[in-house]
C-alpha cells in the first residue's frame, strides 16, 4: 500500500518537483487552479525539456466549482508552405521526424496559456505573468538539475536527434548528453519566458517574439512562416462526455485521441469485471483497447474535417454493440497505427474547487530537435502524424490540424468527487488512463496505488515497434502466462517501474470535507504539492 498525499485547501501534481513547487507557488500568493497551471506549464518546459516545450502544444479541461467543463484546444495548424508537393519535390515517402522539414505545424502551448487566463480572469484570478513566469524564467536564467528521467532517454539508432540545428549547443556538453544532477542553463530560452512576462503572451505570435521566430523558421527552411504565427489562435471546443456508472467523464475532442480513452472505459463497464488485477481485468482492457483504437483511427481528424460525429461512437447502443464483439477467451487481432509521442500531464485543483486537467508536448522526445537560436526554443514535430498520402484520414495540407495523441481528462461523480487525471506517452495515454480510473472508480484502490500499480500497453511506444503487450515486472507470472495462451504476446519490460508505460497523475477532491488527495508518478521525478 502507498500512502496518498492529502491536502486540505488546494493541490497541484506534476511529474517533475520543480513544476509543482511552481504551482504550489502560485497558490500561496492566491492564485487559482488556471494561474498554478501557467506556472507549471512554463516551469515544466525549463526542466524536463525532452518531454516538452514552449514551442509544442498544449489542451486543457477546466471544471468550474458549478460543474461546467470547457476545454482549450492549443494545437497549432500546418504552416502554409506544408504541402504534400514540397515534400514529394524533396523525395520524402513521409514526414521526417527530425531537422527543419519536421517542423510542419505552429506551436499552439503558448497561446492557450493566454486563452486559459482569460477564463481565469473572468473567474477572479488576477495574479500578473510576471509572477507566473518568475519560476520558469529563474530556472532558465540559473540553471536546474538535469532531470533522471532525461537522463534515461536514448535516441534510437538512426535517429538524427543530435544532429538537428542548435540542438548539440543546448542540450549537449562537450558532445554528450548531460547527466541527471548536473547543472544546464537555458539563457535564450530565459530572455524569451521574461519578455513574454513583460509584454505578455501575444508577442509569442504577433511581437517582437514572434518576429525572432519567424525569422529563424525562414533561415531554417521550415514551412511554418510568421504570418502563419500571426494568424494563429486557440479555440474553445466542448469536450467529449461519457455516462459511466456514478461518473460523467469528460476526455477532448478530435483531433486528439479522447475518444479512444471513452471507449476503452465505457467497453470495459460493460464487460462486468468484478475481480481487479485478474485475467478477465487484463484481458478486457487489452480487447477494448483494440477496439477503441479501430474507431480512433478510421474517425479522429481535424475538428473542422470530421467525417463523423465522435459521440455516436459514445452512445449506448454503440457500445454495447462493440463490447458484445469482445471474446473474453480469445485476443483478437486488430490493426493499430503507429502513434509514438511523449508528453507531460499536469493537474491542479484549487480552494474553491476550480480543477484543470492539463497536458502538453512536442510529440517526440525533444519534438523535431530544432532550438531556434534567437529565443531558445526547441520546437515540435507534431506534423509527423500527417500523412503524405491525400486519401488518408490525416493529409497533410496548410492549416489542417494534425492527429494528436494528448488527452487531459476529468470526472466528476454523483457524490460530488471531481477528478483530475492523465498520462503521458503516445498510444498509451487512454490506456494508462483506463487502468488508474477503473483501479480508483471501480476496485476501491486508494489513488496512490491506482497511480502505483503495475501497468500494461498494448502497442508501440518510447522507439518499440512491436503490438506485444508490454508489462512491468510486477504482474502476476501465472496471469501473464494465460494471456499468452489466449493469444497475446507478451513482453516483459524488464524492470518494475518503466517510464515507457508513462507517467500518470490523479487528484481527488472531497465534497464532504473539500480535501484534495493527489499523486503523482513514482516513474517520474515529480510529485504532489498543496496546502
Amino acid at each position: 500500500m502507498t500512502e496518498t498525499p492529502v491536502f486540505t485547501d488546494s493541490a497541484v501534481a506534476a511529474p517533475h518537483h520543480l513544476a509543482a513547487s511552481a504551482g504550489r507557488t502560485v497558490l500561496a500568493q492566491g492564485g487559482n487552479a488556471i494561474e498554478a497551471m501557467v506556472a507549471m506549464a512554463a516551469s515544466i518546459a525549463v526542466v524536463y525539456p525532452h518531454m516538452n516545450s514552449i514551442g509544442g502544444d498544449g489542451f486543457r479541461l477546466v471544471r468550474e466549482r458549478g460543474g461546467r467543463v470547457r476545454g482549450i484546444e492549443a494545437c497549432g495548424p500546418a504552416g502554409r508552405l506544408a504541402t504534400i508537393q514540397r515534400y514529394r519535390e524533396k523525395g520524402y515517402d513521409t514526414i521526417p521526424a527530425r531537422g527543419p522539414d519536421a517542423m510542419v505545424t505552429v506551436a499552439g502551448a503558448v497561446g492557450g496559456w493566454e486563452l486559459a487566463l482569460a477564463l481565469s480572469k473572468a473567474l477572479g484570478g488576477r495574479l500578473p505573468l510576471e509572477v507566473l513566469l518568475a519560476d520558469a524564467v529563474t530556472q532558465a536564467r540559473d540553471g536546474v538539475p538535469v532531470s533522471p528521467s532525461e537522463e534515461r532517454y536514448k535516441p534510437q539508432p538512426g535517429d538524427t536527434l543530435h544532429e538537428a540545428p542548435n540542438f548539440a549547443a543546448t542540450f549537449l556538453k562537450d558532445g554528450q548528453p548531460y547527466r541527471a544532477g548536473e547543472i544546464r542553463k537555458l539563457a535564450a530560452l530565459g530572455a524569451t519566458l521574461e519578455q513574454l512576462a513583460h509584454a505578455g503572451l501575444d508577442d509569442f505570435y504577433r511581437g517582437d517574439i514572434g518576429h525572432e521566430i519567424g525569422a529563424d523558421l525562414e533561415r531554417l527552411g521550415a514551412p511554418v512562416t510568421r504570418s502563419d504565427l500571426e494568424s494563429y489562435r486557440p479555440a474553445e471546443r466542448a469536450p467529449l462526455a461519457l455516462r459511466r456508472r456514478d461518473a460523467t467523464l469528460f476526455n477532448f475532442p478530435p483531433p486528439t485521441q479522447g475518444l479512444a480513452a471513452l471507449i476503452i472505459l465505457g467497453l470495459f463497464d460493460r464487460l462486468n469485471v468484478s475481480a481487479p488485477e485478474s485475467l478477465a481485468h487484463y484481458h478486457g482492457l487489452i480487447e477494448a483497447t483494440k477496439r477503441a483504437f479501430a474507431v480512433r483511427d478510421r474517425v479522429v481528424t481535424d475538428f473542422g474535417r470530421l467525417r463523423h460525429d465522435p459521440a455516436d461512437f459514445l452512445a449506448p447502443a454503440f457500445l454495447a454493440t462493440e463490447a458484445a464483439r469482445i471474446d473474453m477467451k480469445r485476443a483478437a487481432s486488430v490493426p493499430l497505427r503507429d502513434s509514438p509521442g511523449d508528453t507531460v500531464w499536469m493537474g491542479a485543483i484549487d480552494r474553491d474547487g476550480l480543477a484543470v486537467s492539463y497536458i502538453q508536448s512536442v510529440y517526440w522526445e525533444y519534438g523535431s530537435g530544432v532550438v531556434l537560436p534567437r529565443t531558445g526554443i526547441d520546437w515540435l514535430n507534431r506534423g509527423v502524424s500527417f500523412s503524405l498520402d491525400p486519401a488518408a484520414v490525416n493529409p497533410l495540407e496548410p492549416g489542417r490540424r494534425p492527429f494528436h495523441t494528448l488527452i487531459p481528462a476529468l470526472a466528476a461523480f454523483d457524490d460530488g468527487r471531481v477528478i483530475a487525471y492523465g498520462a503521458m506517452g503516445g498510444d498509451g495515454q487512454p490506456q494508462f488512463q483506463a487502468q488508474i480510473f477503473c483501479r480508483y472508480a471501480d476496485y476501491g484502490f486508494s489513488v496512490a496505488d491506482a497511480v502505483d500499480a503495475p501497468r500494461l500497453l498494448y502497442g508501440r511506444t518510447w522507439g518499440a515497434p512491436s503490438l506485444s503487450v508490454k508489462v512491468e515486472d510486477r504482474f502476476d507470472p501465472a496471469i501473464l502466462s494465460a494471456l499468452e495462451r489466449m493469444g497475446h504476446q507478451i513482453e516483459p519490460v524488464g524492470v518494475p517501474y518503466s517510464d515507457t508505460l508513462g507517467h500518470a497523475g490523479m487528484l481527488v477532491r472531497r465534497p464532504r470535507d473539500g480535501r484534495i488527495e493527489a499523486m503523482h508518478d513514482p516513474r517520474s521525478d515529480g510529485g504532489a504539492l498543496g496546502f
